[in-house]
């Protein structure tokens, strides 16, 4: 189903004056709209509705979600109706941003909630009374992340990333991407991960999905939460860009890079350190115009 629509990966070592090398894994262009680790998400997940027979899909997202995004063009893509239960009752009569706007002229029906009836999303009775309320939907998590997702995660390290490289690095938001580059991760090695969020509760996702101990998250450079921004890390996104050629987004791909980039300043990473970054995509998230101003 997914297979055949996504394009050859490729990847782009950076010209630094630095004793690492750096080569980014571009899955922003995987495909236009089902971007990056969003592919690799929702694979096993559409295939699996597919094969319990449901012709309706259902999840959870922010109003900049990339998985509301993804999700919308994917059911679409492949005959599916979708339903988004998007954080924020306060926005439903506001006028829709440019993610939600397309996710509802894909044909997904668009269900504004509480922010405290959201945070029940992972509850078992509230997800019961939903299964009750919407019988005929598959059911996907918030981000995408379950186990199935964790296993087309790890599809995302090929046999020559294992072997070519010392380092992963990933953005983290829900953990299920991180958790599958783990899973899939060589002996020789580690995993880091970059927050969008605030706090260290990403440990704890993450450590549900994998026992191995070569890996790490800081949220030291979230900027201050999940879809903040400081005007260092624009300039920094916005320089990056210009130099390397490579589009990044605020949310998530800025801070990793701007995060991995201080780091190797500091000389966190032994000298001579082959670093894999991996692009998550998520560039529609750019049309967060009080980001780009």
């Amino acid at each position: 189903m997914f297979d055949p629509i996504a394009q050859s990966v490729t990847y782009q070592k950076l010209r630094l004056d630095a004793p690492v090398t750096v080569t980014v894994k571009r899955l922003d262009q995987i495909h236009p709209q089902i971007s990056g680790n969003k592919f690799f998400k929702l694979k096993y997940n559409f295939q699996e509705a597919q094969q319990q027979g449901f012709k309706k899909v259902l999840t959870f997202g922010g109003a900049y979600s990339n998985h509301i995004a993804a999700t919308a063009y994917a059911a679409h893509l492949f005959g599916f109706a979708s339903v988004g239960m998007i954080r924020g009752e306060e926005l439903k009569d506001k006028t829709l941003n440019p993610t939600l706007a397309t996710a509802q002229q894909l044909g997904m029906q668009l269900h504004f909630v509480s922010r405290e009836q959201y945070r029940q999303k992972d509850q078992p009775e509230y997800l019961a009374a939903l299964k009750q309320h919407y019988p005929e939907h598959y059911l996907i998590p918030e981000g995408g992340t379950n186990t199935l997702a964790i296993q087309g995660c790890k599809e995302i390290l090929a046999a020559e990333d294992r072997h070519n490289y010392d380092m992963i690095c990933c953005a983290v938001g829900t953990g299920g991407t991180i958790s599958g580059l783990i899973e899939a991760s060589a002996a020789h090695q580690s995993v880091l991960g970059f927050s969008a969020l605030k706090g260290d509760f990403l440990k704890s996702e993450v450590e549900q999905w994998t026992t191995k101990k070569n890996w790490k998250i800081t949220d030291a450079y979230c900027c201050g939460g999940y879809a903040k921004t400081t005007p260092a890390l624009l300039q920094f996104m916005h320089s990056f860009e210009a130099e390397h050629r490579i589009p990044l987004e605020q949310v998530y791909t800025a801070k990793m890079m701007y995060g991995l980039m201080d780091l190797i300043q500091q000389n966190y990473f032994p000298q001579g350190s082959r670093i894999l970054v991996i692009h998550t995509g998520g560039l529609q998230g750019r049309h967060r115009d009080e980001y780009l101003s």
